[in-house]
């Protein structure tokens, strides 16, 4: 798309981020962003080539062998990524205001993930690496060996458009504390935002080279992945693209990080409090209008509760303010995409066509004649071998299926290809307790679900390997190395 010189906008991103400078694109091919709410044009990006990914990784590793990035110590690695945070706390609210309008996040959650949260993880991965012995000596039957723990190397870190700044971070923030070097290919879906990184890198004094950034779709990802001067990948999105990175990964002896998909079930036991679920719910499912990957869209109630949870979730879904993002009243938001909507959408004409019951939603919201919005929708009766209990719809459609019994309600959380996400839901917390622990997945909630960012995160299953997030994240940017001493 040919773009004149009236149709520009102040948030047009036609350049890329490489060795500390904004550089011209190799290629023309351009992506047309568009506000979520209202489908009018936000601004237009430059898409990578595979010449652009070579010369930022080119870059990214000049910084590391030849650069002062490689030779730095841990303490002044933790000054520049506390001047990094301040630069971003600096830009937050415009950032914040930017993503609600690519990707229909509401403005109080994305003043959280993509305003402060980024910050507050470049300042804890700091504070952690000044306490990270990055040597030991031990004893050995033949003198001692020095156990080092170096930068895995450069980074080819892959996100989403969901929550794309504090994901880009999960990223860039351990692997800036280990020495690593970074290469950041974002989703043409948020095309806009991820510069405030190179700006804000610039701002801070990050030397040349050491966070690099180009917007590229698949293919090109695909040469990042592949790139023989990159040491790790790291990549957040669907189960099906990280199969195909996983596998390019394990031919090529490649680290790897991946945070997939999910099918995350809340579940409602018989002594659970209906106000104390509503409450939650709003974290646990439909968080970012439950553009989630750990969005709990199965939810599971004992069958002697069924009859008054599906009642209360019904007017709950009902009573959700749905409208534009920016709106701070506004519960749900829109679909990121014309494209997401249909795929939300046909789940639902899947739901409608099942033995499913339809109780709340199904449809477009009245008076939303612009954008792409969705009704909170949830349908009752499914059974897990359903196809809207299997499958990531990632929207804010609910499936709730009954059970007969703690140990019922366990095997129906398990059934399923993913582990990413869940929460119980009780008056006693031991016996809470007792469920989540039993539950195959990487995360689980008693009586709410809020992610912690100081704890590993990650899934079990189809949901991912490897851990983010917490003292935990900072292992998947370091390698060990004994040296032998007699």
């Amino acid at each position: 798309m040919t773009i004149t010189a009236d149709q520009s906008t102040d948030l047009d991103r036609t350049r890329f981020f490489i060795n500390g400078e904004w550089v011209e694109p190799l290629g023309t091919e351009t992506h047309t962003a568009l506000e979520a709410a209202t489908g009018e044009r936000l601004g237009t990006a430059s898409m990578g080539t595979d010449a652009d990914i070579n010369a930022a990784v080119g870059a990214a590793r000049k910084a590391l062998d030849d650069g002062p990035w490689g030779r730095t110590t841990p303490e002044e690695r933790a000054a520049a990524m506390h001047r990094f945070a301040d630069a971003l706390t600096a830009r937050a609210e415009s950032t914040s205001k930017l993503v609600s309008q690519e990707n229909g996040m509401p403005i109080g959650l994305s003043s959280a993930f993509n305003g402060a949260a980024p910050a507050g993880l470049l300042q804890m991965y700091a504070e952690i690496i000044k306490t990270v012995p990055l040597e030991v000596e031990r004893p050995s039957v033949t003198g001692s060996t020095i156990v080092r723990r170096e930068p895995v190397g450069v980074v080819g870190a892959i996100t989403p458009w969901n929550y794309p700044q504090v994901l880009a971070m999960f990223k860039i923030a351990p692997a800036l504390a280990a020495g690593c070097t970074i290469v950041l290919k974002p989703s043409p879906e948020t095309a806009l935002d991820s510069y405030v990184f190179g700006d804000a890198a610039n701002e801070a004094g990050l030397p040349p080279g050491v966070l690099n950034i180009v917007l590229a779709g698949r293919e090109s990802g695909a040469a990042l992945v592949s790139h023989p001067d990159v040491d790790k990948v790291a990549f957040t999105g669907s189960t099906a693209a990280g199969r195909i990175i996983g596998a390019e990964c394990g031919r090529l002896i490649r680290r790897v990080t991946l945070e997939l998909g999910g099918k995350s079930a809340a579940v409602f036991l018989a002594d659970g409090d209906i106000d104390t679920l509503l409450a939650g719910l709003g974290m646990a499912s439909f968080m970012n209008n439950s553009q989630t990957c750990t969005t709990q869209s199965r939810i599971l109630v004992d069958r002697s509760r069924y009859a008054d949870v599906v009642e209360a979730l019904a007017e709950y879904t009902r009573n959700l303010t749905v409208g534009n993002p920016l709106d701070p009243s506004v519960q749900i938001g829109p679909m990121a995409s014309e494209t997401h909507l249909n795929r939300v959408m046909g789940y639902i004409d899947v739901g409608r066509n099942s033995d499913a019951r339809l109780v709340s939603g199904g449809g477009r919201p009245a008076g939303q004649d612009r954008g792409w919005f969705v009704e909170p929708t949830v349908f009752a009766d499914v059974k897990n071998t359903d196809q809207l209990a299997r499958e990531e719809v990632f929207g804010p459609v609910m499936a709730v299926i009954p059970f007969d019994g703690d140990d019922e309600a366990v095997q129906i959380a398990n059934d399923s290809n993913y582990g990413l996400g869940g929460s119980v839901w009780s008056s006693d917390d031991e016996r809470a307790l007792a469920v989540a622990r039993r539950v195959r997945t990487g995360t689980i909630g008693v009586n709410s679900y809020n992610i912690d960012l100081g704890s590993p995160f990650g899934g079990m299953k189809d949901s991912g390997v490897g851990r983010e997030l917490g003292p935990e994240g900072l292992n998947n940017y370091l390698e060990y190395k004994s040296i032998y001493k007699v």
